[in-house]
């Protein structure tokens, strides 16, 4: 049985206890709000920045990130479709070639997607002509897969080119704009040019940030097409020895 003092000290670090989760949890309120007043207060600067940067002009330089971004992001899960454990696939062709056959190690091609499996296929498919015609076709396929790879980069490139190039003119129209306040008012001062000037300052930096977030992810897609390059380069060599192999 429990005495008074033991119900006591329970009592009082249950007490403690109940006291130290109420203050996380208060803590944890105030955080979340502070963050999600931050959040709004963010959001609504870069409302007024865009409405004062010019809303058509800075509209097209959204747009370009918006299409950038697009083409991107439908690239990054192609690349990822694409890619492929090579070495498990190789040892699948291998086996299918040992116990099948041809028919089979192209039954294994065939339900394997991406590019490498691809040019085995189409490689498997001439292995009747011989080895020189396997190791052209392989070759030749090769650049085709390449091709799809790359698909749609040259568009991500003219982004990255148009954004800046749409923010300076931006500046330009700006500074043409403040200059035209200050012919009209027949004199200088800030308030005058402030306007001309903000609108040139905001586009310039809208331009650049685009073009810097669409670089980020066309680095990043050359790096992983190159990866994908060589796989392809690697396993196609296996697989002529492979078939070499085989024929022997």
């Amino acid at each position: 049985m429990f005495n008074i003092q033991t119900i006591k000290n329970i009592m009082k670090k249950l007490f403690m206890i109940l006291t130290f989760i109420g203050l996380m949890v208060f803590t944890a309120q105030y955080a979340f709000a502070q963050e999600a007043a931050a959040e709004q207060s963010i959001h609504q600067e870069l409302k007024v920045k865009f409405i004062e940067g010019g809303a058509g002009f800075m509209g097209v330089i959204l747009l370009t990130l918006v299409l950038g971004l697009a083409i991107a992001i439908e690239r990054i899960l192609y690349l990822n479709l694409s890619t492929v454990n090579t070495e498990k696939l190789l040892k699948s062709v291998e086996d299918a070639l040992a116990q099948g056959g041809i028919e089979a190690a192209k039954d294994v091609c065939r339900n394997t997607r991406g590019p490498v499996a691809s040019i085995f296929y189409q490689g498997l498919s001439r292995m009747d002509e011989g080895i020189e015609v396997v190791e052209k076709t392989v070759v030749s396929y090769g650049s085709v897969q390449m091709s799809q790879l790359e698909k749609g980069l040259s568009w991500i490139q003219l982004f990255i080119a148009v954004a800046p190039m749409l923010g300076f003119l931006g500046t330009v129209l700006g500074m043409i704009t403040a200059f035209d306040d200050i012919a009209n008012a027949g004199t200088i001062s800030p308030n005058i040019v402030a306007s001309g000037m903000k609108i040139a300052l905001i586009t310039t930096v809208g331009g650049l940030v685009v073009a810097i977030i669409l670089q980020i992810f066309y680095n990043y897609l050359l790096s992983k097409i190159d990866s994908l390059v060589i796989a392809m380069e690697d396993t196609s060599i296996s697989l002529i020895d492979i078939l070499v192999k085989h024929n022997k």
